[in-house]
This record gives structure tokens, sequence and C-alpha cells, in this order.
């Protein structure tokens, strides 16, 4: 059983997921804002939170922002616009998930359940360090630095480049990336690992040209 907060000013909203998150075992606590999530965070522990983007006193954006700067816990964030730039926009912020309205309550605890999964497992990280001219891999401190400075990643980047990491040279295809950073069971949209995949580049700057595109197949990381 998992705790969970929703945070969304509509209640009809709340009480759905709450019905259907209950159902599924989980209990939930609520919050009708922003500000009032960052609040409930700073005293509670909770295994998910499920974030509107769209609320009064302060936005999901500007809550998970804050929310990062004291817990990793898993941020699924729920809008109604479903452009790429707002999807962007959440996972740079560190949110592991984007879903928009209207939703399936079902799909919605099938996603929750699957991001609770894989951040109980933890993940196995190896106690060693990569290096390519400049750019630093550190396995086991989660660390990227590139020319000695630390990049900043969110948790999904980091597990999603050191999977490319590890598997350096090899065609990954899109189905084999989003099967072992995702998980076999994740529901979302492909274009996910896409905007994944712009994040990290961006992120490496010199070193983006590591990434190389497969088209029709998938992606590759070379570091020759």
């Amino acid at each position: 059983m998992s705790k969970l907060l929703v945070v969304d000013d509509e209640f009809r909203i709340r009480q759905i997921i709450r019905k259907y998150a209950e159902f599924e075992g989980h209990t939930v606590e609520e919050a009708v804002d922003g500000m009032q999530a960052i609040e409930v965070c700073r005293n509670n522990q909770y295994d998910l939170i499920i974030m509107d983007v769209m609320m009064p006193e302060l936005d999901g954006f500007s809550a998970c922002r804050e929310i990062r700067k004291f817990s990793q816990t898993p941020v699924i964030m729920l809008s109604a616009r479903g452009e790429e730039y707002d999807k962007i926009h959440g996972f740079e912020l560190g949110s592991d998930d984007y879903v928009v309205k209207p939703f399936s309550p079902k799909e919605l605890m099938m996603r929750v359940n699957a991001v609770i999964k894989r951040s109980s497992s933890g993940g196995n990280t190896e106690k060693d360090v990569f290096v390519y001219q400049g750019l630093n891999v550190d396995f086991s401190a989660r660390i990227v630095t590139v020319d000695g400075v630390r990049v900043e990643m969110t948790p999904k980047e980091y597990d999603l480049f050191f999977y490319m990491v590890k598997n350096k040279g090899i065609a990954l295809t899109r189905e084999k990336l989003i099967s072992e950073v995702w998980g076999y069971d994740f529901f979302g949209d492909e274009r996910t690992l896409d905007t994944h995949i712009k994040l990290l580049r961006k992120s490496l700057g010199e070193y983006s040209n590591c990434i190389v595109t497969l088209r029709g197949v998938g992606y590759r990381f070379e570091a020759n």
C-alpha cells in the first residue's frame, strides 16, 4: 500500500482519483493548490504526488520546482495542455510522467503503479566511473560532469543516460529503451522518450553528439 498526495483545485477531480486509488489499495491525502502541496510535503512523506498544473495561489510547475529542492518523491503532472513545450517543461522540473486531461482514471492508476514500482525498485547502479574526454559519469554517486562542471538532470534523465552509457556502441531500439528505463508496463506516449533525449542532449552540451539517432530504430551512445 502506497501513500499518495493528490493536488488539484477541482474537488471532483480529487474525488475521482481518490476513489480509484483507494480501490487499488493506496491511501490518499489531498491539497487544493501548490502552496498547500509544498507545506504538506515538508511535513509528510509520500510515495507519489499527482499534481495538476493550472491551480490558483501557485501552479503545479512552480510547486514541483520547490518540492524538488527538498524531496525526490515521484511526481505525475496533470494538465489540460498537451503541447510538447509543456511536457518538456514538466520533465525539466523533475516530474516522472505527464498526463493530459481529460484522462482515463484506470490508465492514470496504471501509470501511478508503474511509477511507484520503478521508484521502489531503486535500480541497480554500478560502482564505477565512465570517462570520455571531458565527460565524466559516476554511476554509484549519480553524478555527471562536463569539463568539471556538474550537470543537473532529472531522475529519469539520469536513468536513461546511465543505461545508454552502460550500453555504449549498441543500437538500442525505442521499445528496448522504454522497457528498460520506464518499465515494460509503461503506458505513456513514445514521444516521452524523444522528449527526454532532447533534454539529455541539451544537458550534455558539446557532448550531445554522443547520442546518435538511428532513424526508424532508436538511439545509440557513441564515445570513441
